[in-house]
């Protein structure tokens, strides 16, 4: 009797344990079976992608790039910029770069018109970053500053505390001279001081600051003469206020590592295209005056003291942290 009990007893525990186990292996494939229809409806995030649809001249460029950033804005829940979108396609920085006069001169290939060379081509494709993407590139230029230092003939682009490229440029004149866009008489020599992209002006019109007479067409170092380049000029302030010296494109190289400007920081075209799209509204400027530094070849040198007087000014440590 006592075995029959046992056996019966060790039934029903058996019994219960395999269908607990049942009960846990059903629950278990029915959260499972859930779990993969969760996935099967959560499309997956694929990038954003603008095909150009026909050949953009860079007379056409801006307008383009300004319809696609109003486009994605009006219809996504976080904000892009001209800016953004090139850097999240660096080629579009390297083809117009490779727009510059001179650079495609070496190449034997003469343009008359700097404008009506293609920007984007009909079919290239732009990827738009996402929303972490696009505040990872804002934290990026967030930490970029230009730096000149003015005898050296140098401006670099400093990124988180680092250059990361260095241009040569001319500077102002020695000297002063009654422009009439200033409207008087003015000191041309480039000034130090620390400041910020205060305008981006994307339509320039070129005068002749002497005369404040409108022009066209520039004599290339070569002799030919061509129309002009739609570079966008840059004004910084210098130590709080607007004093007219932009940062712009030079059609003349042989006036570069000079001082031959009326006060303005000029650099080759391709240069300036790369200074425009690393410099937008805010981004810190500082000017320095220092006849102390190292060549090209990471030489300690000493440089020409073009502006004497100048190598007494100087600016306060605290004004020269990296942002």
């Amino acid at each position: 009797m006592k075995n029959i009990l046992f056996f019966v007893l060790a039934f029903i525990f058996i019994s219960c344990v395999n269908n607990h186990k049942a009960n846990n292996a059903e629950e278990k494939s029915i959260e499972v079976n859930e779990l993969v229809d969760t996935l099967k409806q959560e499309k997956p995030i694929l990038p954003i992608e603008i095909v150009v649809n026909k050949d953009i001249p860079i007379r056409s460029y801006f307008k383009w790039m300004d319809s696609i950033v109003a486009e994605h804005n009006q219809t996504h829940n976080y904000s892009i910029d001209e800016y953004i979108i090139v850097h999240n396609n660096n080629w579009i920085l390297d083809t117009l770069a490779h727009t510059d006069y001179y650079y495609l001169m070496d190449k034997g290939i003469f343009n008359e018109d700097p404008q009506s060379l293609i920007a984007l081509k009909e079919g290239q494709v732009l990827e738009i970053p996402d929303s972490i993407q696009t505040q990872q590139l804002k934290a990026q230029l967030d930490k970029t500053s230009l730096e000149l230092n003015i005898p050296e003939y140098r401006l670099r682009i400093i990124q988180d505390g680092k250059e990361i490229y260095k241009f040569p440029v001319r500077v102002g004149k020695v000297g002063r001279r009654y422009l009439a866009m200033a409207k008087g008489e003015v000191d041309m020599r480039t000034k130090p001081g620390i400041g910020e992209i205060i305008r981006v002006n994307k339509k320039p019109v070129f005068k002749n600051p002497q005369n404040n007479h409108k022009y066209v067409k520039t004599h290339r170092d070569d002799g030919k003469l061509t129309g002009l380049p739609a570079i966008p000029w840059l004004e910084p302030s210098i130590n709080g206020r607007s004093v007219g010296q932009l940062i712009h494109p030079t059609t003349n190289l042989a006036t570069l590592e000079k001082p031959s400007s009326n006060g303005c920081i000029g650099l080759r075209e391709s240069d300036a295209w790369i200074v425009y799209y690393y410099a937008p509204l805010g981004t810190k400027v500082v000017i320095k005056y220092e006849l102390q530094g190292k060549n090209d070849q990471g030489e300690n040198v000493e440089f020409k003291n073009i502006y004497p007087g100048f190598e007494n000014i100087k600016l306060k440590e605290v004004a020269l942290d990296t942002i």
